[in-house]
This record gives structure tokens, sequence and C-alpha cells, in this order.
């Protein structure tokens, strides 16, 4: 019998997401000292995802093409060296470029996810995704623990340079472990094939290649997006994550700005929202996917986001760490359910043989989520302290009513025409 990949898929993931959550609590402070503005607080926050959102599709396609492993392995390897370029970021356009870098080769998660979908069964799937979530939650149980001690103690420069030397293990270990899961993949030499449908053009220049690409491209979006509850999760996709970005940012100033939280404790909150999602993703999802279905379990997400990011800065300044953290409960409950459900249920609606391309178009759309948050939020904060958490709230409202609307589509996943597996 042949061993599943997903335990080394986990570790993967989980490398990859400490050396982030080292890093991310870290930044809009880092940036306020090199003497950031708001704007170019959420400029340097939206960078990361605007490289998410270019690279996502291609990562995720090319590794429909090539295969999950050569994707992780290069991406990985540029995750490495961007935090290399992190540790000596003593300037704003240094950051910029490392956080550029690291969004690049931090795309790398729709390859991961998709190969999740090459392993696992539409029983299985949600679970799969969870485990997947539950990386996410380890990363940030450990990363902003590990980033606030270091920084404390040792400086920027070395939170960068561990950070790197994570990613090089994980580097290291996803050469010698990691299997290819695609049975679909040409191998990394069919990138250098001449493509038979080329051949026949009688015009070959560069204009009309980029334009035969091109058109191409939308007819491959327009295949992705054939199916109306992939749309659906898709706009859903998009509105929860731009409400939890616009959190998330701010509250990082927030809680240094008006509840005076020091770099450390700040990693302490992010450690205990990782905490929970590690326990709800982790344990709690696969059985309660059996027990109660994606749909339902969708709409509880949206309710209790609701509640952990709405009521944020009504939180009493001296209750930070006893009232803070029971709304921080509840935020990490929804979002442990919202953010694998939805991946989940786009994979689940989307064509078999396509996994890698939907994945990446979903992320995508996440990315340009995490394009806009950053911008809103810190401009938002800047205006009115509560006014990001008011914003996230009426977004996450949105989102339970469209949730709402997928229960009548049943969860199948779809066997692509012979026009679409092509």
């Amino acid at each position: 019998m042949k061993k599943s990949p997903l335990a080394i898929l986990f570790l993967t993931v989980l490398l990859d997401l400490i050396g982030f959550g080292i890093v991310l609590p870290l930044l809009p402070t880092y940036a306020k000292e090199l003497g950031a503005s708001p704007f170019m607080i959420g400029l340097i926050a939206a960078i990361y995802s605007t490289m998410q959102f270019i690279f996502s599709p291609i990562w995720g396609k090319l590794s429909d093409k090539i295969g999950r492993r050569p994707v992780m392995l290069s991406s990985i390897f540029l995750a490495s060296i961007s935090y290399v370029f992190f540790s000596q970021a003593v300037t704003i356009p240094l950051l910029i470029l490392a956080r550029s870098l690291s969004g690049i080769g931090s795309a790398n998660i729709a390859a991961a996810q998709a190969a999740i979908t090459d392993v696992t069964d539409s029983k299985s799937r949600s679970g799969a995704m969870g485990m997947l979530g539950a990386a996410f939650g380890i990363g940030f149980i450990i990363g902003p623990l590990v980033g606030g001690v270091l920084m404390t103690n040792f400086g920027i420069s070395m939170v960068g340079l561990f950070a790197a030397g994570l990613n090089f293990i994980n580097f290291t270990l996803a050469f010698f472990l990691l299997n290819e899961t695609n049975p679909h993949a040409e191998g990394f030499l069919s990138l250098f094939r001449k493509n038979p449908k080329s051949v026949g053009h009688a015009n070959n220049s560069l204009l009309a290649s980029l334009s035969r690409k091109s058109s191409a491209y939308m007819e491959k979006i327009s295949a992705a997006f054939s199916s109306r509850p992939v749309v659906l999760l898709m706009i859903i996709n998009f509105i929860y994550t731009l409400a939890i970005v616009n959190m998330q940012v701010s509250a990082i100033l927030l809680w240094s700005d008006v509840y005076h939280a020091t770099e450390q404790q700040v990693g302490y909150l992010f450690a205990y929202v990782g905490f929970f999602t590690v326990i709800v993703q982790g344990v709690m999802l696969p059985k309660m996917t059996r027990k109660y279905g994606e749909h339902k379990l969708m709409v509880l997400g949206h309710i209790t986001s609701f509640i952990g990011v709405f009521f944020i800065p009504f939180i009493p300044v001296t209750s930070l760490f006893t009232v803070g953290l029971a709304i921080l409960l509840f935020f990490a409950i929804g979002t442990s359910l919202v953010n694998p459900l939805n991946i989940s249920m786009i994979s689940l609606y989307s064509y078999k043989q396509k996994q890698g391309q939907i994945m990446g178009f979903a992320q995508s759309v996440n990315a340009l989520a995490r394009i806009l948050g950053p911008f809103s939020g810190s401009i938002l904060y800047g205006y009115d302290h509560r006014m990001p958490y008011y914003v996230a709230g009426a977004l996450t409202v949105v989102g339970t009513f469209i949730s709402m609307t997928l229960f009548k589509y049943e969860i199948e996943a779809f066997e692509p025409t012979t026009e679409i597996a092509e």
C-alpha cells in the first residue's frame, strides 16, 4: 500500500508557516520604526499578498503540468532566500523587496492544497484541509512567540536569519521525503518541449503568442468558474479574507497604541489564537464535518467570526488578557471553520483534473483581498480605531447570507469535459 504524503505535506506547510508567523506580527511596528506612514505600512503588508495574487495561479497551474514536488521545492527555496533579505532590511525599500520575494515563495500553498486533493476523496477532503489549516494554527503558536523573543533579545537581523534557516531545513526535508502526488504530471523537462498546438499557427510573433496565451487563460478562468457554487465560494473567499485582514493589520496597531501591549504580548495573543485553531481544525473539524456537514459549519463559522471581530475595540483597556481572550476565542473558532471549509468546498465543486489550477485561482482571490485589506485596515484605523472592526463585522454578515444560499447545491466533484481536461 502506498504511503500517504499527508504527513510530509503537513510538516512542509508547518515549517513554512512558522517562518511566516515569526515575521508577521513584527511587521507593522518594525515598519513604523523605520518611519513608515499608515499608508506605507499598508503597502508593505499588501506587497506580500500582491505577489501571492500574481503567482498563486502560476504555481498552481505549473503544479498541474510539471508536478507538485518541483513547485514546492522551488518555492520553499525562494522563501528561504527572501528571509535572508529580510534580515538585512534596514530601509523601507529593502523591506518591500524582502516581502515581495517571500510572497512569491509562499504562493505555493495552492500546490500544497492541490496535492491534498490528489490523495483524498470527497469524504476525507474537508478533514485533510482542516489538517492543513491546523498547520497555520501551530505556525501562529510557535512563530510569534519565537519572533517576539528574537526581536526583543537579538534584533530584526536574527529574526530573518532564523526564519531563513527554518525554510532551508524545510527544503532539505521536502527534497528527501516529499513524493510526487500528481499522476498526470509531465515532469520539469516538459517546460522545454515545443507545444504541438503552436506549430500550426501562421503568426508566431511575440505579440500573437501573448494574445493566444491570454485568450487561452481567459477560457480556463471561464471553465474554472463555470460552476455557480464555485463562484459563490470565491466571493465568500474574497469577502471573508478582506474582513479578517482588515482586522489583523489594525489589531496589531490597536494592541500596541491603545492597550500598550509589548511585542512579546502581541506574540502571546497570536499564539492563543493559533492554539485554538489547531484544536478546532486538527481535532474537531473532521468529526464536525461528518456530523453536521460543510454547509452548516460554514454559516456557523461566519457567525462566530462576527463576534470575534466586531467587538474587539469594545474590550476594556485593562481587560485585554481576560475579556479580550474570550472575544479572540470566537475569532479563532470562526476562522478555523471558514478558511478550510471554503477551500475544501471549492475543490469538491470543481473539476477533478484541474485542482491545482482552481486552487491557484482561489488563492489568487484570497491574495487580492489580502492586498486590499492592509490598506483599508490601516487607513480606517487612522480615521477611527474602531472603524476596521465595524467594516469587518459588516463583511462577515454579508458572507453569512451568501453561505446560506449554498444549501441548495449538493456537493460533488465534477468530471471535466474533453475541452476542460486538455
